[in-house]
């Protein structure tokens, strides 16, 4: 995931820190060095490590931090609020028009940035928040791009305007507009072509857009793979075409993520949501304080339980609770808890926002686990769904049942030794036990995931 090596960088950095019981001036120089170094490598502009470095000693470097009871606390203290304040400080909204004016919004950015599947995903959350949103297909030069939008409008169940190809994007939006205004949207998106590299057409389209109809925010789509090439786009990008906001997509990736750490700076506006995935929920807004904290290896629990509530079933929950309760969990509710943790992005992504986890690996990893050892453990519950689906419905409910015979059947089903099926059984048998002492304990809240 984004951020894995500098989040581990960090890390070795402060755990010397923390280890010396006074700071001297040269300790917090050295330690600066050894940032620059990480932030360089994570690919974020020089110009902008440079000032961050220079920020974090000029505040470091001070008697009330020399000479405090924990002085390699208030460094990392200071690091933190400064990639905070480098990120933009705070959360910053689409500003949408008042009342029942209709906004119209812009999406731009390079080709294969994911800028079509990210504008049917910012619609998509626009719906759930009671909004009418209407998805304008102003791609008239790539081939399929108005299907593509429209089949990702159909899985946000969200309106798709197109006029086909043989008409000029301008007068699409004009035309989308005025369908909005007849049908009650009050959010129309543009979803404008993009090119394999900025270029005078492209420019001069957006900007006939803009002379046809009122486009009241501009919002640039950008890859996080590339690195700081994204970075020079969205300046380049403000510079030319002049832009509100940014989406950063695929920060899940094997990227270093300097992109996220340097676009607020190099342009001045705003990282808006990051894209963490496919689904829907995995476009999460911005927060600099949440991405700092996650970055620095600190987890992200807001972020963490946000997902849960938007993905959750509550009545499930409820359910799953009160069997927990009663001692009655059995394989159909670890298999339903199982796909729970998929819909939150799977174990690593849990973990990675759980503080203390997501310290030791980065964003996407478990405590103490390098990328093979997470894939491994990513393995091994799909290994368990496995010899799950290979028992009959009758042994998922009463596991109680599954002797010699039944688990050599179920490890031939599941492909995997006997041994593994025993060693699943047990840990089974050991979180009802442990499931059924909490519930003893009179621990309210939500169900937890058994992982």
């Amino acid at each position: 995931m984004a951020f894995d090596s500098l989040t581990e960088k960090l890390q070795n950095i402060f755990k010397n820190l923390r280890s010396k019981g006074r700071l001297t001036e040269d300790d917090v120089k050295e330690a600066l060095k050894e940032i620059k170094r990480a932030l360089l490598a994570a690919d974020v502009n020089f110009k902008v490590v440079k000032d961050f470095v220079k920020s974090v000693q000029e505040r470091a470097v001070g008697q009330d931090v020399m000479n405090g009871l924990n002085p390699g606390q208030m460094v990392i203290k200071i690091v933190n609020e400064e990639l905070v304040r480098l990120m933009g400080s705070e959360t910053t909204e689409i500003k949408l028009e008042p009342g029942s004016a209709i906004t119209v919004i812009m999406m731009a950015g390079l080709q294969g940035a994911g800028k079509t599947t990210t504008t049917a995903k910012l619609a998509g959350k626009y719906k759930l928040k009671g909004k009418k949103p209407l998805l304008v297909a102003c791609d008239v030069y790539r081939p399929a791009a108005i299907k593509q939008l429209q089949v990702n409008g159909e899985k946000q169940g969200v309106e798709v305007f197109s006029m086909g190809e043989n008409h000029k994007p301008a007068n699409i939006a004009k035309a989308a507009v005025e369908h909005a205004q007849k049908n009650g949207n009050h959010i129309v998106i543009l979803d404008t072509a993009g090119r394999l590299h900025i270029d005078a057409d492209m420019m001069e389209e957006l900007q006939e857009i803009k002379n046809t109809v009122t486009v009241h925010q501009t919002i640039l789509v950008i890859d996080a793979m590339t690195g700081q090439d994204a970075v020079n786009v969205a300046k380049e990008f403000n510079d030319k075409a002049g832009i509100d906001g940014v989406i950063v997509t695929k920060l899940d990736g094997d990227t270093r993520g300097g992109a996220a750490l340097s676009v607020k700076a190099v342009t001045g506006k705003p990282i808006l949501y990051v894209g963490m995935g496919e689904k829907l929920s995995d476009l999460e807004q911005f927060y600099p304080d949440r991405m700092a904290s996650r970055i620095l290896g600190m987890g992200d629990v807001l972020t963490l339980i946000e997902k849960a509530e938007a993905e959750i079933d509550e009545e499930k929950a409820k359910q799953m609770a009160q069997k927990l309760k009663k001692n009655q969990f059995d394989f159909e509710d670890y298999l339903e808890s199982i796909s729970q943790m998929k819909n939150m992005g799977g174990l690593g992504s849990i973990m990675s926002m759980m503080p203390g986890l997501g310290g030791m690996g980065g964003m996407g990893k478990m405590k103490g686990l390098d990328d093979e050892q997470t894939a491994e453990a990513e393995k091994g519950i799909a290994r368990m769904e496995a010899m799950i689906y290979s028992m009959t419905l009758e042994e998922r409910r009463n596991p109680d049942i599954l002797n010699p015979s039944r688990k050599h059947r179920i490890a031939k089903g599941a492909g995997v030794d006997i041994s593994e099926v025993n060693r699943m059984v047990k840990q089974f048998g050991e979180m009802k036990k442990l499931m059924k002492m909490v519930g003893k304990g009179g621990r309210k809240g939500k169900f937890r995931l058994p992982f």
